[in-house]
């Protein structure tokens, strides 16, 4: 930076120092938005810290891998990418035996975190250091997106060099996928894992059953795939759809591959009817708008039932963590006021309102819960129980109720901050868009709303040891039906959240959008219908 220390009012200079002056000025202007236009990082979400050099790495079929043992998989990871994107198969070898190689080296990094990651690159070497497996994941993932964006020319990509320094922000970086709406099948979501991958997201939470239909086989209990499996959010007989056990292993296991995490979501007590269709002797009943709406609170049957779902639950996901809603119950709970079963509970344990029967219910499913071993994963509502903050993560949706958060916050729970502002993708993009909620009276989560998201944007005082675990947004699915609809609600808004829940760098959205201008090559390359931001017309929007 030139810093000016004294001014000199430019009418004391003479004429010939002037047009020098103006010369250097508009020179080292040109020099400053050349570097700026050309030499922004391209990779999303931003590293910490990343300087380009002025030299190229020429990757080929002769550029070889070497690589600690340790990072044996993380290299034929690297391996399969690339001959998929790029159609180049290079060789994992133990010493040099090439001009160029690319080496995966183990490098213990004291109080930073386990995915932090560094690259160095020169013209014959690319160097990715890491202290753990998901580490070198993170690197290889970030120099992927460097080969992608580059063209193959006489079959060489020649890369850009970079030498890179980065570090997460927070360890939870989610996304949610409801399927209970609307199906999509084990391709997309795998296409979706790819993406949140490549962006370094690391939670799938994925919303399994719902009031429309239940989406996951349990075997001691078969009818809630084949029943309560038929029909979505649009058409109630439509057959069918769920995934198998052996389906959920082969996700789970492309997952894990990904260092994604999967986090089922057996909604309860509200949203059952699905659950209810097909075994109606556990319903609580409901509302006039939400028939069988609700698990019954009041039948000791209910919980040994709901129990053994979760068992199941449990062996499918080894992430420890069990999703069990919590939501809206009061949308469908006015029948529990009659309910014999109920009325029987409340003046059993002395209940003394329907909200304190919600909470009755969720402490002994949260106990079934963590006597599997598992954390008891729900949304704000949860805030007001008195389940255990050590066993429990709270996530905050609803942004019109900042005392919900301020709740969770002072009672010491672990926290995701997945706001429905900018945080639900299936809210409009912008006031061009003409289906799905009305921006009029829901606004909209534009790219720019879900870059600039921080916690502070949210009006609550956080305590000095509050633990908020990270971000999520939320793909909801009452008017996403194709996948066309799909990937034009999360593309390229993911990016943004990305951004958001892994960079440590200033905020700079202006920058983020000429980044992300290579990407949607990228999108185009996977053949995802992405809305693009610098032209709405290009990709018109899917009415369905």
């Amino acid at each position: 930076m030139i810093r000016v220390v004294n001014y000199i009012p430019i009418n004391y200079i003479p004429m010939k120092y002037k047009i020098s002056i103006l010369f250097l000025c508009f020179f080292y202007s040109f020099v400053y938005s050349t570097v700026v236009g050309t030499d922004l990082c391209p990779i999303i979400p931003l590293p910490d810290y990343c300087q380009k050099q002025d030299v190229t790495f020429g990757l080929n079929s002769n550029t070889i891998i070497i690589c600690d043992s340790l990072f044996q998989s993380q290299a034929y990871f690297f391996q399969k990418e690339l001959l998929l994107h790029k159609k180049i198969a290079i060789s994992l070898k133990n010493s040099a035996s090439s001009s160029t190689a690319i080496l995966l080296k183990y490098y213990k990094i004291y109080n930073i975190s386990p995915e932090s990651y560094s690259i160095k690159m020169s013209r014959n070497v690319v160097e990715i250091r890491a202290g753990s497996n998901v580490g070198m994941f993170n690197g290889i993932t970030s120099f992927l997106q460097l080969v992608r964006q580059t063209e193959v020319k006489d079959f060489v990509v020649k890369v850009h060099c970079w030498n890179i320094e980065d570090a997460p922000r927070y360890s939870w970086r989610g996304l949610m996928l409801d399927e209970s709406r609307h199906f999509f099948g084990k391709k997309k979501v795998k296409q979706i894992l790819d993406w949140m991958a490549s962006y370094k997201l690391n939670r799938f939470h994925w919303h399994l059953t719902d009031a429309s239909a239940w989406r996951l086989e349990i075997k001691q209990y078969p009818k809630l795939a084949l029943i309560g499996g038929i029909g979505d959010y649009t058409d109630s007989y439509s057959p069918a759809l769920y995934y198998t056990q052996d389906d959920i292993k082969e996700i789970v296991q492309y997952a894990s591959e990904r260092f994604i995490v999967v986090v089922p979501e057996i909604d309860m007590p509200g949203h059952a009817a699905a659950a209810n269709r097909a075994y109606p002797e556990y319903s609580g009943g409901g509302s006039k708008q939400y028939p069988d709406f609700t698990f019954n609170p009041g039948k000791d049957s209910v919980y040994q039932f709901l129990t053994n779902i979760l068992k199941e639950t449990d062996v499918l996901f080894p992430s420890q963590m069990i999703h069990i809603g919590g939501d809206e119950v009061h949308y469908g709970n006015e029948k529990w006021a009659t309910d014999k079963y109920v009325k029987n509970l409340m003046k059993k344990e002395k209940i003394p309102d329907l909200k304190s029967v919600e909470n009755y219910f969720f402490r002994r499913m949260a106990d079934s819960v963590v006597n599997m071993g598992n954390k008891v994963l729900a949304w704000d509502e949860v805030a007001d129980s008195d389940l255990s903050p050590s066993n429990t993560i709270v996530f905050y949706w609803r942004d019109d109720k900042p005392e919900q958060l301020q709740k969770a916050l002072d009672k010491g729970f672990s926290i995701v901050l997945s706001p429905r502002h900018p945080m639900y993708f299936d809210y409009m993009q912008d006031t061009l868009q003409t289906y799905g909620p009305d921006y009029k009276k829901f606004s909209y989560n534009s790219i720019e709303h879900i870059y600039n998201f921080t916690k502070e944007t949210i009006p609550v005082i956080y305590p000095d040891s509050c633990n908020i675990l990270g971000v999520q947004a939320n793909l909801w699915t009452e008017r996403i039906i194709t996948e066309q609809r799909l990937d034009y609600m999360l593309f390229p808004r993911i990016a943004a959240l990305a951004e958001t829940a892994w960079s440590n760098t200033p905020k700079d959205f202006e920058k983020f959008k000429e980044r992300l201008k290579g990407h949607l090559n990228l999108y185009k390359e996977d053949e995802i219908y992405y809305s693009d931001p610098f032209n709405r017309e290009l990709t018109g929007e899917p009415i369905h």
